[in-house]
């Protein structure tokens, strides 16, 4: 039996663009109260929370920096805004370039702090104060193997779906957790359209795909009432062709 969104709040993190923006949208199409988290997006923030409204549901906006650690009491504080939280995405990401040789504990720590132990802050933070709630982890499709020009950012996600599993068995069942793995979706802030394009012939489907595949994944997931520790890879296949085995194809 699928679970009712209607008339429910989400916290929706790093929302202010690309596939936190079409996932933001997709739940205010559910009649999903949107509270639109960003850094220092503000504009597109700004615009994205009047786009919510204008779906009939209510919209909020909340600024932090998870890279100065200002997920900290994030949870506590929308949720007094809103009255509550029911859902959260865990959307927001870095994805700066390092390869193995030129990697940092700096550099690593701030991957991890952005890409890994927010998401997890946030949901612990979540179960504490709500009770229950659905999570859904956005994650990224090469953790079935390594990107070798993203080291740092790699190894902050692998740390993400490990916990998104252990999460998934400790928090039940009141806190269902689950995850999406993102593959060749939108080009890296920087690059254009012809990125991906150059990268479809590593894609079993032969094509890449958009954001509107993630946010119907998150759907999904949320709609759900029996998936739990499931993470969905939305890559075209390209999960399957075994990332390790050389650099990656950029």
């Amino acid at each position: 039996m699928a679970s009712e969104l209607k008339g429910r709040t989400a916290l929706v993190t790093g929302a202010g663009k690309r596939i936190g923006r079409e996932i933001s949208l997709a739940l205010a199409g559910e009649g999903v109260n949107v509270i639109v988290h960003y850094s220092r997006s503000l504009k597109e923030a700004e615009e994205l929370k009047d786009e919510v409204a204008a779906k009939g549901v209510k919209s909020w906006l909340v600024k932090a920096d998870f890279d100065k650690k200002e997920y900290e009491g994030l949870v506590e504080r929308a949720a007094a805004a809103t009255g509550g939280i029911d859902i959260l995405v865990n959307n927001a990401s870095i994805f700066p370039m390092s390869r193995l040789d030129g990697i940092t504990l700096e550099g690593l720590f701030s991957n991890l702090r952005v890409n890994a132990w927010a998401p997890f802050e946030l949901t612990r933070d979540l179960r504490k104060l709500m009770k229950k709630g659905r999570v859904v982890n956005l994650i990224d499709s090469r953790t079935q193997g390594y990107d070798w020009s993203h080291v740092e950012y790699i190894l902050s996600k692998h740390l993400l779906a490990e916990l998104t599993k252990m999460m998934a068995i400790e928090y039940a069942p009141d806190v269902v957790v689950n995850g999406v793995n993102p593959g060749l979706i939108l080009p890296p802030p920087g690059k254009d359209m012809d990125y991906l394009e150059k990268m479809d012939s590593t894609v079993p489907r032969k094509r890449h795909g958009n954001p509107k595949d993630i946010s119907d994944a998150v759907l999904y997931l949320l709609k759900s009432d029996f998936l739990i520790g499931e993470v969905i890879n939305v890559d075209g296949g390209r999960h399957l062709m075994e990332y390790d085995r050389g650099p990656h194809p950029d």
